[in-house]
């Protein structure tokens, strides 16, 4: 197993490569998607939360991410010792539509084609997304961990519709009419998903990258007036099930898993990879189920990391491990510490169960 780190957009400098590089990371998995523009939130913050009006504006619809800007991250990562691992989240303006079965789903699919060929041509293999209309929404943040660290958590769902012009948890048309997203079934929105996969799968195929299914986060059956996909660990073999395509997999993710309320992190992390599709995986703890949650330092939690990497190591899974989150500690530099804390962690618990 490989040990990597997640950096958003206004992270991915030459001086987060280094520290990466200097906590024993080999690997950075890149998100592209500028999260913090125009939210409620500063770019100081650990991860974005936002409230009723999301995360903040999507990017430019009429912009995918180009060959020369993919390859560019490459080169810069490779400077400091490290390699792209994957790319995490479309950016909601390139697929606002595929999500929403709206009139430019043709277009964006299309869109979604280039960009994992242009990944193919860049070198980096694998993309991460979460097919959600509603996104990771609902979260608060308070000093939920050891120490009174601020971290992330979730106290109730949230079931306000969507406003027009929004999805994924941000804001992809600021001059939408009012009103709210039409509601749809379970079942409409698992059809939505299999004609993305059975389009998009073979293009990945070719291109070499493998697209890794984020579970549902908070994994409630339904937010903000609409369905979720994979909320309990069985519906990850559903998505599996709908494309037996190679090139379909998991980003699979401890801590949201860990919250559901059916199944067992063990079992699934078993299951999961001795079947080999998981391409890369989110190693976090929480204490609490839904309704109700709490993020916590990685020693702290109600899941035994040792026990979920003995696992993977029986199984043969030799990909990427990230802290996809961290507490924030009570420094200077508080994003730094946390992540350094759980890195740290996480290296002398890979040296533990190899020896």
């Amino acid at each position: 197993m490989k040990l990597g780190l997640g950096l958003y957009r206004h992270a991915l400098t030459p001086e987060n490569f280094r520290f990466a590089r200097q906590c024993g990371c080999t690997h950075i998995v890149a998100h592209l998607v500028d999260y913090f523009n125009g939210g409620a939130h500063s770019k100081a913050d650990d991860q974005p939360t936002g409230g009723k009006q999301g995360w903040g504006y999507a990017g430019d619809r009429d912009k995918l991410w180009s060959l020369e800007e993919l390859a560019s991250l490459v080169k810069a990562a490779a400077q400091e010792g490290l390699e792209i691992a994957a790319i995490e989240n479309f950016d909601p303006a390139h697929w606002y539509d595929v999500l929403l079965d709206g009139p430019k789903r043709g277009e964006q699919m299309e869109g979604l084609k280039t960009i994992i060929r242009r990944m193919g041509q860049a070198g980096i293999p694998c993309m991460g997304y979460n097919f959600s209309l509603a996104g990771v929404a609902g979260r608060i943040s308070g000093p939920f961990a050891r120490g009174h660290a601020v971290a992330v958590g979730v106290e109730a769902g949230d079931n306000t519709p969507i406003p027009n012009g929004m999805v994924w948890n941000m804001v992809y048309d600021p001059l939408a009419p009012s009103g709210t997203m039409a509601e749809i079934t379970a079942d409409e929105l698992w059809l939505r998903a299999k004609r993305f996969l059975d389009e998009l799968l073979p293009v990945a195929q070719e291109a070499g990258v493998q697209l890794a299914a984020h579970p549902d986060d908070p994994p409630f059956a339904t937010l903000r007036n609409t369905p979720r996909l994979v909320y309990q660990p069985a519906l990850y073999q559903k998505l599996l099930d709908l494309n037996s395509s190679p090139c379909n997999g998991l980003e699979f993710c401890i801590g949201s898993i860990a919250e559901m309320t059916q199944g067992d992190v063990y079992e699934a992390a078993d299951q999961y990879s001795r079947q080999g599709k998981i391409c890369y995986v989110h190693l976090r703890n929480v204490r609490g189920k839904i309704p109700s949650y709490r993020e916590t330092f990685i020693d702290e939690g109600d899941v035994d990391i040792l026990r979920v990497l003995r696992i993977l190591q029986k199984n043969d899974f030799d990909g990427v491990l990230i802290p996809d989150h961290a507490p924030q500690m009570s420094c200077s530099a508080p994003w730094h510490a946390g992540m350094a804390y759980a890195l740290g962690y996480i290296n002398a618990a890979l040296a533990a169960i190899r020896a």
